[in-house]
């Protein structure tokens, strides 16, 4: 497989804390990193060039500002603004396009503020923006044996992956990552160029409140730079943080069943997508005694040599759900009914939950390599047009250094259980999401963007290119970003990026927008406009 495609603990801090122990008096304050401006020449500089998963894109800009706290972000910020610099953010360097690099001549990294930890007065959790998923994940297990239904890769960061309204492999049973944000701390600039924090939340009577909601799925780099999240279950009750956030499952049962190309047929592979499809169809309720399972399909292009690759369809069962072995090699068995294929199908695994997450769904820095990626939100299996058009593109071996992959990643449940305009994730019909990608390895890629160009004009095609949204599609998410969407050499629907990204939600998007950024400083092809 494509690398692309590959996948502080606080239990006794107090026992230091506070007063004097033994005499010695409380512990020194440790002096706070940053803020420390970094110009090309620096051997620093070129390091941090090169930190971001998308190996594409390079940004160059005046200057890196890696900063240590809000006071410092603020401060940076506005001395950028009022130089008339053009500033961006970095919290995991995740971005699939050049959002970043883009013109940018300030890039504000947020990777050394990466503290998790139980805010008391809040009565929440507290994620730094630079925090990645596997440290937020570690150190709320071990912590305090919660968890947030966030994404599979560990090294992206919380400040983009919150503020898209994430998903991962828990959403099917807890909801999307947004449905837990209880507040947010973000770095606006007002119309004089004064730069300032603001905590906003879920509180409706707060006067920030419009703030909190564009940020439960309005996207990253779009109304100032987020430092904080807190997150907690808004139904929990009482002040143990061991209550506030949900418990992972004590174990999962993992597995990953595969196919080769050498025998996948035409009718083999439409028939396995098909049976994909229908079954989450069928078991994306709420209720579903499914809701504890996620698979990811992977479909790598054909490969020229001995071996011609194939798909791979990861998968993890909750371990606690009454007849949860029965439930998966029934969930196997549906998916391979009537195709002729051989599967592979390896002996199913019982993994404690955090090794689990740990050495299966996430792959730290191995998703990185040169890609280019579009998405879709699927209410429904693709056609079997769809299904004709994905075999055409996938079974024929890509050109020399490229590979093109097709993952479907469940999704629905849970997710689906809350009001499209309740948070600004306006799909919440969804069963499946797709993502399409290019890799490339030598060169800039000319034959894999094409690849995956034509790949998803194609299965768009009776929609104008893009996955409009109704019966069967709810559109794109904005944590995958294409620019193609805006461009209408690609995007011939007629249908906006805008409409497609967040549906009925981005007029009050535009709104929140014109409030919090009126200087437009925080801006990339993709950012939210500002409404009148």
């Amino acid at each position: 497989m494509s690398k692309v495609t590959r996948r502080g603990f606080m239990g006794g801090a107090a026992a230091l804390g506070g007063t004097a122990v033994l005499g010695l008096g409380p512990p020194a304050k440790a002096q706070e990193l940053g803020p420390v401006r970094i110009l090309p020449g620096d051997p620093r500089y070129d390091d941090l060039a090169v930190r971001r998963t998308n190996l594409r894109f390079s940004p160059r800009p005046e200057y890196f500002h890696v900063v240590g706290s809000t006071g410092q972000v603020a401060r940076a910020v506005e001395e950028a603004v009022r130089a008339g610099k053009r500033v961006t953010v970095r919290s995991g360097g995740h971005c699939y396009e050049n959002f970043v690099g883009d013109g940018a001549q300030v890039v504000i990294d947020l990777c050394e503020m990466s503290d998790v930890s139980f805010d008391e007065r809040r009565g929440a959790f507290a994620i730094e923006a630079g925090a990645t998923l596997m440290q937020v994940y570690r150190k709320l297990y071990l912590g305090w044996g919660v968890t947030i239904p966030g994404g599979q890769c560990g090294g992206v960061a919380a400040g983009g992956h919150i503020a898209g309204g994430g998903y991962g492999q828990h959403s099917r049973r807890l909801g999307s990552v947004v449905d837990y944000l209880h507040a947010v701390e973000v770095v606006v600039v007002d119309r004089s160029g004064r730069a300032r924090a603001v905590v906003a939340t879920r509180d409706p009577a707060d006067p920030h409140h419009d703030l909190w909601w564009a940020h439960t799925g309005g996207g990253g780099g779009n109304f100032g730079v987020v430092t904080r999240y807190w997150m907690r279950d808004p139904k929990a009750e009482g002040e143990d943080p061991r209550t506030l956030l949900p418990k992972p499952p004590p174990a999962l049962l993992v597995c990953h069943p595969a196919w080769s190309w050498g025998d996948l047929t035409r009718e083999s592979f439409t028939t396995l997508l098909r049976n994909h499809g229908e079954w989450h169809e069928r078991n994306s309720d709420p209720g579903s005694p499914y809701a504890g399972l996620w698979s990811a399909l992977i479909v790598q292009s054909r490969t020229q040599g001995a071996d011609p690759g194939g798909m791979i369809l990861p998968t993890m069962m909750d371990a606690s759900v009454p007849g949860a072995e029965r439930l998966l090699s029934e969930y196997f068995a549906a998916l391979t009914r009537g195709v002729s294929a051989r599967a592979y199908i390896p002996a199913v695994e019982r993994l404690p939950w955090y090794h689990a997450v740990r050495t299966q769904a996430l792959g730290g820095d191995l998703e990185s390599g040169k890609f280019k990626a579009k998405s879709a939100q699927l209410r429904r299996r693709f056609t079997d047009r769809q299904l004709d058009v994905a075999y055409d593109h996938l079974s024929v071996a890509a050109p020399a250094s490229s590979s093109g992959v097709l993952l479907l990643a469940s999704y629905g449940g849970q997710v689906n259980t809350v009001a499209p305009g309740a948070t600004a994730v306006a799909d919440r019909d969804s069963v499946l999401k797709a993502v399409f990608l290019g890799t490339w390895t030598e060169g800039e890629g000319a034959p894999g963007i094409a690849w995956v160009r034509r790949f998803y004009r194609e299965m768009y095609a009776g929609t104008g290119g893009v996955p409009v949204p109704g019966e069967a599609t709810g559109g794109a998410y904005i944590n995958y970003p294409d620019i193609d969407l805006a461009d209408p050499a690609w995007n011939t629907s007629g249908v906006p990026w805008s409409t497609l990204y967040y549906g009925d939600n981005y007029p009050r998007l535009q709104r929140v927008k014109a409030r919090w950024d009126p200087r437009g400083v925080f801006r990339h092809a993709l950012s939210v406009r500002p409404g009148r």
